[in-house]
């Protein structure tokens, strides 16, 4: 992304790629594990998957199958254990204060699109402190990611156009929207990839194994 103009907005997936919030999901996971008398998995196992959502969770943490009928009980409880303690240990990825400090001073506006659902999103940026100009949330669209739905609809309330915007996320789906949408894609492989997932395989227009190398990605010197 180089030789790329600066971009007109900014949009960021949430967990893994502007916030890591797996440190307050091991403990939830590992909770429920205790309650259904699962042995525990590794913390490490735990914060590969949490960009997977509630459901794949609970099949990591109890070692079930997805149409399990079980899962949708016990997700339930994950999310009841989640609310608890949102945003207690979750922080802003290193680089990304001085990032959305510097987006601001240049007037260039910037957003989040996440498939993690509003009632959890809200809470989580309040509790950080972050003030974006826009927030796209699966209960916005009716289709989440990996359809271009939610970026479209951010760049709109953003005022700027998706071909001259930038999405920064950490997993396939992210970029495959991104590209969709007509946006310049990051790749944030410093995000919860999956064991033996190759974020350079996604087809991302630029790619960065360091939260930190985010900025210098999007101004480059």
């Amino acid at each position: 992304m180089s030789e790329a103009p600066l971009p007109a907005a900014v949009v960021f997936d949430l967990d893994g790629t502007l916030v890591d919030t797996a440190d307050d999901f091991i403990p939830v996971v590992q909770q429920l594990q205790a309650e259904n008398g699962v042995a525990p998995i590794a913390p490490e196992r735990i914060r590969q998957s949490v960009s997977n959502g509630a459901r794949a969770l609970v099949c990591l943490g109890l070692n079930l199958e997805p149409e399990d009928p079980l899962v949708e009980v016990h997700r339930l409880r994950l999310l009841e254990l989640y609310e608890r303690i949102l945003g207690q240990h979750a922080r802003l990825y290193p680089g990304m204060e001085q990032l959305l400090r510097r987006l601001e001073v240049q007037q260039i506006p910037w957003g989040i699109a996440t498939n993690k659902p509003r009632a959890y999103t809200v809470p989580l940026l309040q509790t950080l402190g972050l003030a974006p100009g826009s927030v796209t949330c699966p209960d916005d669209v009716a289709q989440p990611k990996p359809h271009p739905e939610a970026l479209w609809l951010a760049c709109r309330q953003l005022d700027c156009e998706p071909v001259a915007s930038v999405y920064v996320g950490d997993h396939r789906r992210d970029i495959d929207a991104g590209r969709a949408a007509g946006m310049r894609t990051v790749a944030a492989a410093y995000g919860y990839l999956e064991p033996g997932d190759d974020a350079d395989a996604w087809g991302a227009d630029a790619l960065v194994r360091c939260s930190t190398e985010v900025e210098a990605c999007l101004f480059p010197i």
